[in-house]
Parts: C-alpha cells; structure tokens; sequence
C-alpha cells in the first residue's frame, strides 16, 4: 500500500507570532520576535537576546484546565500542546469522545522536556522533600510528555510517540508520521516538535561560544543567516505542528490542502569526513538531498524553492554550497532561498516544524517571505547563488516545488519535499 499524503492543518507557536494568521503576517512582513531577555544578561550570558514566544495566561487557559495550569511547569509542552490542538482544529477535525480515534496518532519530537520542573525537582530531592516533588513531576519531564499530553487531549488511539532528533527532530518528525500514513497504518498524524524556553536550555549553547554577543542592544538585528557579518545563532523556542493524513481521507472530509508531502530522506554523516558532533558531514547533506529528491520523485531541477536551515554561523556558505552541488544549480538558476531563523532565531528542537509551516504557507498562498539582517550577503554565497535569488523584499511567485532541510548535533540531517497541491 502507499497513501498520497497531504497537509491538513496547521498551528504554530513562534517567536514572532503564536497561531497562523499572525505568524503569516509576521514572516510576510518580516517581523523580527528576537526581544532582549534580562535574565540572561543577570545570569551573564555573553548573548542577551532570544527568540521566546509570548503566551499568555488567557491563550493557556483556552487549552489547559486552571489545575493543570496550577501544576504544569514545562513551557515546552505547554508551547507543543498548543501548537498541536491549533493544527487539529485548523484541519477541522472533531474532538475527543468517549472512544479513542483509532486511525489518528502523533510524533511530536521535543529535545528535552520540562527543564524548569528538572531543576525544582533536584533542588528538592537534594533538600530531603522527595514527597513534595507532586504528582506531575515525571510527566513533565519525561521525553515522551509532549506527545502524552496531546495522545489525551485529543483521543488519539494510533500511534502516540515523541522523537528526539536535536535541530533535525521536527522534520524528523514529518518523514516518520508520512511513513506511517504512506504504508497505510494510520490515515491522519499530528507530527510537530516543540523546544522548552530559557536559561537552562540556552546557556549550553552560550558556553559553547555559538551565541552571538554583538547584537545585545540591537535584538531585531541579532540573527543574520547568510550574512557577512553573522556572529552566531540567536537562541529561539517554540513549536510547530502540522496534520497529516491519507489524501483519500482528506477528499472525502472536503479538507482544505496546504500542500502534499512528497517523500524526503533522514541520514547521518557518522561524524566522518569533516563530520563531528557539532558540524555536518558535506557529502552526508548532499546525498540527504539527492536522496530525497529520488523518493520524491523530482530532479533538482524542478525545485522553486529552498527553506533552509540556515543558522547564521560560519556554516551557512557550507550549506548553500551543499544545495548548489546536490541540486546542481547555481547563480541566476538556483532556486529562491530563505532562512526563518532570522525572524526567529535558532528554535532548536522546534525548528523544522515551524519552518516547516512556513514553507507550508509559502506553497499555498504563493509567496516568498523575505531574508532579513542579510543585507550584507557573504561574499562565498554571493559567488554561488545569484543575490536576487535570496530576497529581502516580500515576493510573490507561484511556487510549485519547495525542499526544506535540518541538520542537527550528532551530525544528523533530514530533507523533506512539499509539492503544490492542485485539486483535480
């Protein structure tokens, strides 16, 4: 057996918009939510700006009952159910009954989870009141809590399971629940990912000298993919979901189609030839590439569009270079090129689901959303792509064909390929 499959719904908790329309009008119009963050400059960060959505209690209390908000200490599971429940009622699916939804399941990805209640939980543990811990500890931090809480939010009675990818989780996360659906073991999956807020998520990667620290009085202008003078990933949180399901499902329900997933790729580099922990593999990302196109049933040649992954260090001209050779395009006919992560910021484990959206988004309405803060494009991209294929202004095209990439710590990637859907 193998199912069309196509995206139904949508939902999106991101730094610079929580819910579709606003994070659509938010990338549209290019509109930064890097905001400074004063607790890290307390701590003593280097970097003291960050990409972290703002919820607030009136949105939490639409998806949470007061006692679970009273007990619920993880702002990553909070950010995952919401992102999760938007893509479910965008699809206009019902809600729970009293029976499971046997034929709809989840993978929804999370790096870590309830960090925040880690730490209460250690301090108090240390301080002998083990039996003051509650009742919610374990399900807040455990791995598997995002995808828990929605499998019971909404009945699911499939699959119900969360992977951890690092930076590659949520497309990872896509390809798994497209598979499922392909070979016919489910007919629709919430697949998403969603990353925890903070300084004890964020802090490893500011030790880590990764961070930018030169744009501490200037947020908006903090994150800058593919620029000259990017000094580093901005930290970013949030979540993104999107609803999968068979495309006979989704034509006998009248769904509205945002776009069909037509096959990707997941790989490693093994952490040879230039692949570390923390570094990609050049020829692991190429053949990531080539081999998705192939199970996608595509050339390089038919993509309009890259949404890449793009984090505004010193690898960014590595992965166009990677684009160019696998696709085997460059200059004025390599296809357009935008990186999210300069409106937002690196979202970690969240950031392929919401790039993901937006490339989602881009297909349907026919647009391209502009790059910002790469005003200044490094000279090594400039002299593989052509610069108006890397726009800064909002443009609209007809885009057919959209690649978008992750590549993750462990040296770890994933390509997924999104078609237009076009209705018979």
């Amino acid at each position: 057996m193998s199912n069309r499959v196509v995206i139904t719904g949508l939902g999106v908790v991101s730094p610079n918009g929580v819910g579709v329309a606003a994070f659509r009008d938010a990338i549209k119009n290019g509109v930064s939510g890097i905001r400074y963050e004063e607790q890290m400059a307390a701590l003593q960060f280097s970097c003291w700006i960050a990409g972290r959505p703002e919820v607030s209690e009136a949105l939490q209390r639409q998806y949470f009952d007061e006692l679970e908000l009273k007990q619920l200490n993880s702002s990553g599971i909070i950010y995952g159910v919401i992102a999760g429940m938007q893509a479910w009622a965008d699809a206009q699916l019902p809600f729970p009954a009293d029976v499971p939804d046997w034929d709809s399941g989840t993978v929804f990805g999370a790096g870590t989870s309830g960090v925040d209640k880690f730490r209460e939980s250690i301090y108090k543990v240390d301080e002998l009141q083990v039996r003051r811990l509650g009742s919610t500890a374990v399900t807040q931090t455990m791995a598997s809590g995002i995808s828990a809480f929605l499998g019971g939010k909404l009945g699911l009675g499939n699959q119900v399971t969360t992977n951890s990818s690092a930076c590659t989780t949520g497309a990872e996360s896509v390809l798994m629940a497209y598979e499922r659906i392909r070979y016919g073991h489910a007919k629709r999956m919430l697949a998403g990912s969603t990353s925890d807020s903070g300084p004890y998520i964020w802090g490893g990667f500011d030790a880590m000298k990764v961070c930018t620290f030169k744009h501490n009085e200037h947020p908006a202008a903090g994150s800058r993919p593919m620029s000259a003078s990017a000094s580093g990933i901005v930290p970013g949180s949030g979540a993104g979901a999107l609803l999968l399901e068979s495309l006979e499902s989704a034509l006998e329900r009248n769904a509205t189609i945002y776009a069909e997933v037509l096959g990707g790729h997941i790989n490693s580099g093994g952490q040879r030839n230039g692949g570390t922990m923390t570094a990609p593999n050049p020829m692991a990302v190429q053949r990531c590439i080539k081999a998705a196109l192939e199970q996608a049933g595509v050339s390089g040649a038919d993509i309009d569009l890259i949404n890449g992954h793009l984090t505004a260090t010193g690898k960014d001209a590595e992965e166009v270079r990677n684009w160019s050779v696998a696709l085997e395009r460059g200059g004025k006919d390599f296809p357009y090129l935008n990186a999210l992560k300069s409106m937002v910021g690196h979202c970690l484990s969240a950031s392929g689901s919401i790039e993901l959206v937006a490339a989602a988004l881009q297909l349907q309405e026919g647009f391209v959303f502009p790059n910002i803060n790469c005003e200044d494009l490094h000279p090594e991209i400039a002299a593989l792509v052509d610069p108006e294929r890397i726009p800064q202004q909002l443009l609209y095209k007809d885009i057919n064909l959209v690649a978008k990439a992750s590549f993750g710590f462990g040296d770890v990637n994933a390509c997924i390929i999104l078609k237009k859907y076009l209705q018979p």
